[in-house]
């Protein structure tokens, strides 16, 4: 197992090697099939049934022990897949290769990857409550699909398939914080035909490169005035534009619906008399954005590099009119906070993510994710995003989106939540909503009634590269899931 060095001697012993079992499987949005039979075997060396759903949906039951069998039964829950996010300059197959661990003094990474702890920890926590043999009332196990590509496996989890009216969800990064609400959201596209023509002669050929950036979540990370690549990017070919004519043969930024985007570039053509003071713009333009960030994103390179021209080749530029609407729409797009929230403190309550640009071979699409906690803020800044894709004449779709879950601040399995906390730590535990798009609300939705909480351990930038989870806080994390299932009788 190649994370073996790095989880030794950690405790819980058997959350540890589940969690490392589980980075050996590649397991992207779309290509949870192996992890699920990974899950169901364990369920099944425990003796334990289970059964998938049209969907791809998981649910592995854990009869209650003798005795117990009047106490209500609760759900467990978590995804089975993750976002597969690298650096540039790493050379990781997200459908080969198995996600290798580092261990630092107290934190859990993996090289140069995504982690997978968002939510390889619930998958874990799952497998080895799965070997519990204390006593206990009736559980389920429920391993969804698709969550990062937009709750897919939620959306299609059918009446009946769970039994449970309490639901713990795995899926929340902040040890020591219990939510009990998230934000809804919805993705729009805007794509345009791509529409070039020949470069003259006596261009010379350019790559810009912005790189560096943390990126993160576009829900947990969005209020903490992050970079985004895209945005970087097309501020730099504006000024390129307008200082020395600059055209664009390629762009692209930036991967999935709910990452900030880390990294884009564009290839582009410069009058060859114009290309020292190119090259002097960029650098002033990365030193002007290093200023603005500041500590915020301390290694942000913007970068033009020379480039060969291919020897017999015709060069392509995307068209006056193609590359003005695209740097106008990437200009004006909203990307950021839009709104705090009245009724949480400190909670974001709306906002949206410019998040990828992809050229194609006759189209150039971009794609925005917009969330919000309030059903009207939602449809606010979907407004505004469409209005700059019509301004710019863009071909626009809409996905159906999924709903916010409602914060029920009366909810018996809260108190029940807060009493663990406090009966274990001797502190109080903070009540919270998240603004991120969490199964709660699709769950909450498919039935009715559902009591539902969520906590987890301390990960950092899940999404990116830079995921971490605290080490310390896991056995927390797990002492309060037990104490909670000992409450609920």
């Amino acid at each position: 197992m190649p994370n073996t060095k790095s989880i030794e001697g950690l405790e819980p012993k058997r959350f540890w090697h589940y969690l490392a079992k589980i980075a050996e499987i590649p397991r992207g949005s779309g290509n949870e099939t192996v992890v699920r039979f990974f899950v169901e075997n364990v369920g099944r060396q425990n003796g334990l049934e289970s059964k998938t759903d049209k969907a791809g949906n998981l649910l592995v039951t854990h009869p209650a022990t003798e005795g117990m069998e009047h106490f209500p039964c609760v759900a467990l829950q978590g995804h089975l897949d993750m976002v597969c996010e690298k650096n540039s300059d790493v050379i990781h197959d997200f459908e080969e290769n198995p996600i290798l661990f580092v261990r630092g003094e107290s934190l859990m990474t993996a090289q140069g990857t995504s982690a997978g702890f968002d939510n390889g920890v619930g998958v874990a926590a799952m497998c080895m409550m799965m070997e519990d043999k204390e006593k206990h009332g009736p559980r389920e196990y429920l391993f969804t699909i698709q969550e990062e590509t937009g709750l897919d496996g939620a959306n299609g989890l059918e009446p009946g398939f769970i039994a449970s009216k309490i639901l713990i969800n795995l899926d929340t990064e902040e040890e020591g914080k219990l939510y009990i609400g998230c934000a809804g959201g919805k993705q729009t596209s805007g794509t345009l035909p791509l529409c070039t023509e020949p470069i003259s002669p006596g261009h010379t050929k350019c790559k810009l490169l912005v790189s560096g950036l943390k990126g993160g979540h576009s829900g947990c990370d969005i209020h903490e005035n992050r970079g985004n690549a895209i945005k970087i990017l097309a501020h730099a070919l504006s000024h390129l534009h307008i200082k020395t004519g600059a055209k664009i043969s390629s762009l692209k930024g930036g991967d999935k619906h709910n990452a900030i985007p880390r990294e884009a570039e564009a290839d582009i053509f410069v009058p060859e008399e114009q290309a020292d003071i190119a090259m002097t713009l960029v650098r002033d333009v990365s030193e002007q954005l290093k200023k603005e960030y500041g500590e915020t994103e301390p290694v942000l390179a913007i970068e033009l590099a020379l480039m060969e021209m291919e020897k017999n080749t015709e060069a392509h530029v995307f068209k006056p009119e193609l590359q003005t609407a695209l740097l106008e729409m990437f200009i004006s797009m909203p990307h950021g906070v839009r709104k705090m929230s009245e009724a949480v403190p400190g909670m974001v309550e709306t906002s949206s993510n410019l998040a990828s640009v992809k050229q194609g071979e006759k189209e150039i699409s971009v794609l925005v994710s917009q969330r919000s906690s309030d059903t009207e803020g939602l449809e606010e800044i979907c407004e505004a995003v469409r209005n700059v894709f019509d301004a710019g004449e863009f071909h626009i779709e809409e996905g159906d989106g999924y709903p916010g879950w409602n914060p029920d601040i009366n909810s018996p399995l809260l108190k029940k939540a807060v009493d663990a906390y406090e009966k274990e730590f001797g502190t109080k535990p903070e009540i919270k909503a998240i603004h991120a798009g969490l199964e709660c609300g699709v769950i909450g939705e498919k039935f009715p009634g559902m009591q539902m909480i969520s906590f987890g351990p301390t990960i950092k930038n899940p999404h990116s590269p830079d995921e971490s989870l605290d080490i310390e806080s896991v056995p927390k994390f797990l002492k309060l899931l037990t104490s909670l299932l000992a409450e609920i009788r």
